[in-house]
C-alpha cells in the first residue's frame, strides 16, 4: 500500500495541518509520498525530511516562532511604500527566503527521507508545475508566492505564483502517482458556506474559493473505488479568517493546532 499525505494551501490557517499530522503519527500512519501546495509545501517539506513524530515539535515551534510571522509581514509604512513602488505586491520575499534558508539550508528534494512534490503556477506557461528535484527553498518560495502579497518567484528563468491558483488540494496528483491510501490535510475553507461578496476585496477571494472547491470536489468524485481517501477535519477557523488582514494574524496558531488534532484524532479512530 502506498500512503500519500496531501497538504493543501491556506496561509496562516496551515497551522491546522500540524494537529492533523500529530493525530496521524500517533497511530503510526506515515507517508510514502508527500504532496504540498503553498503553506502545505512548507509543512510537507518538514514532514518529508523527518517523517516521524519528532517533526510535530519542530513544526509547532516553527509556527509559534515570531520570525515566522515576520516572514510574511512588514511594518505598515514599508507595506504601503512597497505597494506604491512595485504596483504588484505588499511584502518583500526576503524575510521568507531567510526563514526558509535558516530551516532547510541547501537541502534538496533528493535528500529527503520521503519523496516530496511541490505545486506552483508557472506564469510563462500558464500551467501547473511540480517541483520534485533540486533545492527545496526555491520550490517552496514559488509555491507560496501569494499574488498581491509576494512577488513572483523566479526559478531557472521562469516565474511562478502560488500553487493554490492551479491546484490548492492536489488529491488527483496523489492518485496519478500511484497512491492507494490518501490523507488530505486541508485548512477548513472547503467546509464553510460561501456567500456573495459584499466588498471589492472579497470578489477575488470568493472567486478563488469557487475554483478551489470545484476542482477538489471533482477530483474527489473521480477517485477510483480501490483508492482509500480520508479528508481530515480542520478546526479553529471561522468567518473572521476571511477578513482583509487575516493573513497576518498568528494569534490563534496554537488553538488551530490543538483543535484540529482533537478532531482528527476522533476522525481517525480505528485506523492505523
Amino acid at each position: 500500500m502506498t500512503t500519500a499525505f496531501v497538504l493543501g494551501g491556506g496561509g496562516v490557517l496551515g497551522a491546522a495541518e500540524v494537529g492533523m499530522l500529530r493525530a496521524l503519527f500517533e497511530i503510526e500512519i506515515t507517508p510514502d509520498l508527500v504532496l504540498g501546495t503553498s503553506v502545505g509545501a512548507l509543512n510537507g517539506a518538514m514532514v518529508a525530511r523527518e517523517p516521524t513524530p519528532a517533526v510535530i515539535d519542530r513544526l509547532t515551534a516553527l509556527w509559534q516562532d515570531a520570525s515566522t510571522a515576520q516572514a510574511i509581514s512588514d511594518r505598515p509604512f514599508q507595506t504601503v511604500r512597497r505597494a506604491v513602488t512595485t504596483g504588484t505586491h505588499l511584502y518583500s520575499a526576503a524575510f521568507m527566503q531567510q526563514r526558509l534558508a535558516a530551516e532547510f539550508g541547501e537541502t534538496t528534494f533528493e535528500q529527503l527521507a520521503v519523496p516530496l512534490q511541490v505545486c506552483a503556477a508557472s506564469i510563462e506557461r500558464a500551467a501547473e508545475h511540480w517541483f520534485s528535484t533540486g533545492p527545496l527553498v526555491p520550490a517552496i518560495m514559488a509555491s507560496a508566492a501569494v499574488p498581491g502579497l509576494l512577488p513572483p518567484a523566479a526559478v531557472d528563468g521562469e516565474h511562478f505564483l502560488d500553487g493554490g491558483i492551479v491546484n490548492s488540494i492536489p488529491l488527483g496528483r496523489a492518485v496519478t502517482l500511484g497512491a492507494d491510501r490518501v490523507f488530505v490535510l486541508q485548512v477548513g475553507r472547503i467546509d464553510r458556506p460561501l456567500r456573495p461578496p459584499q466588498r471589492p476585496w472579497e470578489v477575488a477571494r470568493v472567486s478563488f474559493e469557487i475554483a478551489r472547491r470545484h476542482r477538489f470536489a471533482r477530483e474527489l468524485a473521480e477517485v477510483p473505488d480501490d483508492v482509500e481517501v480520508h479528508v481530515l477535519p480542520a478546526r479553529g477557523t471561522s468567518a473572521r479568517d476571511d477578513s482583509l488582514l487575516a493573513h497576518r494574524d498568528f494569534s490563534r496558531v496554537r488553538t488551530r493546532i490543538d483543535a484540529s488534532y482533537v478532531a482528527s484524532q476522533a476522525d481517525l479512530a480505528g485506523l492505523g
